[in-house]
């Protein structure tokens, strides 16, 4: 029987035993004979090279089916999804340090979790699968620690004071992944550096039997979201970038950039933007459209049973058959006409952010002055308003971005992270410049308001009637002259931020006070 035919008899049986997977027939390939599958976006290809060396050792259905057991397994529980796979890198490579150490631990570790849990969970061959293949290296110390966990004869043994260590590992317990893959890869570390180094002496990788973990096993959007849960999930920006940085090659290779996905190979990834983008997409805020005014005018808006005495003007004949008469035909009931303003709709937005030296330096550590401003970004783009940046630290000398009103969203990135870490002053010709250009639009500004011409931007808030969110960081004798000084101004909304680690949260409840007390979620 041809491998085709075996995959379409054997599959709807994997399918049933893995709860109908979403994964199309898997495909064959000629492919390494060592290695037994391929993953790319989900799809599973099988080697036919594998398939005609083991054949003679392992029934054909029965090779089939556990290679399909062992890649379903893994889009099913183990890693799951990308996020999985960045955590359990990220950890790995705490241990080991080094890039490849960190990949060759991570895809073992996978491998041992996923088709534990399918040995202990469902009917499957796996084991009769490893009992046949090659046992030497990291391979041969697997086999055994199998032994111990599975209870099975799989020709292997010895490595006893290492399996123990291993076997004590409690691989299906999901919560417990982050520190069970550091003591699985400090276990296996010297034989993994061991490889490593023949690999590059012979200049010839050691392939995983049962094929490899990479970004191919993703498409496009699964990698998008894994990126956004992962900088959600890491405790800092340092440990983000770094992982991005090792991926980076790869990621650009196959079509993702900081500014979106699939814009083809080649486009550079600048980590740190990358982190406030995906950073902010977890946080959602309200924003309100601008408000509807009378228009003076009646125009028809319903329709209404004629009664005599009613105008014959406003009877419409295409509903009433073009009889007159009472029950039948129907009038036009009108009402006065609304309009919006100027602005039709949600408005565009001026952000204005501090990044004089008493700010945090938002590629060394996070800034919560730039994930605030990211936020307000994604909330006015995402009603398809356009954004400007001022990005200011002693703006009088020179130390200023002025980015006029677009939609590009890695641009305005840009600007809004831009460190320049001086002093602090705000050139008011800027801000009235970028205000003409929009005709009413939205002012975010977030500094921690230790600005040396503050009286004049007091003056100057108080002469306008743009709606005005000011966010301020920390507590000092500025931030009360500032809110002493607008407090009759209904249009300014002033957020005091006493504690850092509250403005994702904060400023998100106190935009949504001010922007839209009814209002409508974009």
């Amino acid at each position: 029987m041809e491998i085709e035919e075996i995959i379409q008899k054997i599959w709807p049986k994997v399918r049933k035993k893995h709860l109908f997977p979403q994964i199309p027939l898997p495909k064959v390939i000629e492919g390494e004979e060592k290695v037994a599958l391929e993953i790319k976006s989900k799809q599973l290809f099988i080697s036919n090279s594998f398939h005609e060396k083991l054949k003679d050792t392992m029934k054909e259905e029965e090779i089939i089916e556990a290679v399909l057991d062992h890649g379903v397994t893994h889009y099913m529980y183990c890693p799951w999804d990308f996020h999985t796979h960045l955590t359990l890198y990220n950890e790995a490579k705490k241990v080991v340090r080094k890039k490849e150490l960190a990949q060759k631990a991570t895809t073992h570790f996978m491998d041992v979790v996923t088709d534990t849990y399918c040995v202990k969970e469902k009917d499957t061959k796996i084991p009769t699968l490893y009992k046949n293949l090659p046992k030497t290296g990291v391979h041969e110390v697997l086999s055994s620690l199998y032994e111990k966990i599975w209870g099975v004869d799989l020709g292997s043994g010895g490595h006893d004071e290492r399996v123990n260590r291993l076997s004590r590992i409690p691989y299906l317990k999901r919560k417990k992944w982050g520190e069970s893959i550091k003591k699985f890869t400090k276990v296996i570390q010297d034989i993994l550096e061991e490889e490593l180094k023949n690999e590059q002496e012979n200049s010839q990788r050691s392939p995983n039997p049962l094929g490899e973990h990479s970004l191919d096993n993703y498409s496009l959007e699964e990698i998008d979201r894994g990126l956004r849960d992962f900088a959600s999930a890491v405790q800092n920006l340092q440990e983000f970038k770094e992982t991005v940085e090792d991926l980076k090659e790869e990621l650009e290779e196959k079509g993702y950039a900081t500014g979106g996905m699939g814009r083809g190979p080649g486009n550079p990834i600048d980590a740190n933007l990358l982190y406030y983008m995906k950073l902010a997409e977890s946080y959602t805020l309200p924003l309100r459209k601008l408000p509807i005014e009378k228009r003076g005018d009646l125009h028809p808006h319903s329709h209404m049973p004629w009664e005599i005495g009613k105008p014959f003007a406003d009877i419409d004949v295409w509903t009433s058959f073009g009889k007159i008469m009472p029950g039948i035909t129907k009038i036009w009931k009108k009402r006065e006409g609304e309009t919006y303003g100027e602005l039709e709709g949600t408005p565009n937005c001026l952000i204005i952010i501090d990044s004089s030296g008493s700010m945090i330096n938002p590629r060394e550590r996070l800034s919560y002055a730039v994930l605030g401003a990211a936020c307000a970004c994604n909330a006015y783009l995402k009603n398809e308003s356009t954004v400007a940046v001022y990005n200011f630290s002693d703006a009088l000398r020179g130390n200023k971005i002025v980015l006029d009103f677009n939609q590009e969203k890695e641009q305005i990135y840009q600007a809004i992270c831009r460190y320049f870490g001086g002093g602090t002053a705000l050139d008011l010709n800027d801000i009235q410049f970028l205000l003409s250009q929009a005709g009413g639009p939205d002012i975010f500004i977030i500094t921690d308001m230790q600005i040396t011409n503050l009286e004049k931007l007091i003056e100057f808030f108080n002469q306008i009637e743009n709606r005005v969110t000011a966010v301020h960081l920390g507590h000092n004798v500025h931030s009360t002259r500032f809110k002493e000084g607008t407090d009759k101004k209904r249009n300014i909304s002033f957020f005091n931020i006493k504690n850092k680690e509250d403005i994702p949260k904060i400023v998100l409840g106190k935009i949504k006070e001010y922007l839209a007390p009814t209002a409508e979620w974009g």
